[in-house]
């Protein structure tokens, strides 16, 4: 099925646009892919055209537009059932759920005072106003589900899944503004995320937009 259109924004700062390219990317779901450039002259007017929410990312199947990430996450559950985007075990999967949810309503302080800028490393930044709560709490996260659910693989719960790609942007953050004070397991899957061929794939689409620009 390749009548799947994704529209992005700059992939350099786009961190909602990432989690479903992400997702699909990894998962070898074909798509389109469309971008629009948020400072643009015209952004405002063909986000405003395209996008029921006036916001990126959204995907567009057939006469259907989905507008949020993790709605868009979820219909692509519904439609290729065969990857299994979500942990099988219907209590993993509930757990699975919860820390994307978390992740898509939380962490605004983080979210807030450390934008996305993947092609950047190392700029340690201020960790306060609740950042530093943020921190911990994601890398109490990652260490549970590694250590409960992750004996499968590398991922937060062993085989990849939605909850993975909703966290690749806090991935990325945390190379770009640190290094951080993690503990092992978070440490390690922050690295092996940031290796996979998907990861690097959008870095090197952001570094590519940033040159021609």
């Amino acid at each position: 099925m390749t009548d799947l259109t994704l529209t992005i924004g700059d992939k350099n700062l786009s961190s909602w646009s990432l989690r479903p390219w992400f997702l699909m990317t990894h998962a070898g779901i074909a798509f389109r892919e469309e971008n629009i450039k948020l400072d643009a002259l015209y952004s405002r007017k063909e986000l405003n055209e395209k996008s029921p929410s006036g916001l990126v990312p959204f995907l567009t199947h057939g006469d259907l537009t989905i507008w949020d990430s993790l709605a868009i996450a979820e219909y692509l559950n519904d439609l290729f059932p065969e990857k299994h985007l979500w942990p099988e075990d219907k209590s993993v999967r509930a757990i699975a759920r919860s820390i994307a949810a978390e992740m898509h309503s939380g962490f605004s302080n983080l979210r807030n005072v450390w934008p996305m800028v993947v092609t950047r490393e190392g700029l340690r930044h201020v960790t306060s106003g609740g950042v530093q709560k943020d921190i911990d709490r994601i890398s109490d996260l990652w260490t549970k589900c590694r250590k409960e659910f992750g004996a499968e693989g590398d991922f937060l719960f062993g085989k990849f899944s939605i909850a993975d790609a909703m966290y690749a942007p806090v991935v990325s953050r945390f190379v770009t503004y640190g290094p951080l004070d993690l503990s092992p397991e978070a440490n390690a899957y922050r690295d092996m995320v940031m290796a996979l061929p998907a990861m690097k794939k959008w870095i090197d689409g952001a570094k590519a937009e940033l040159a021609s620009a």
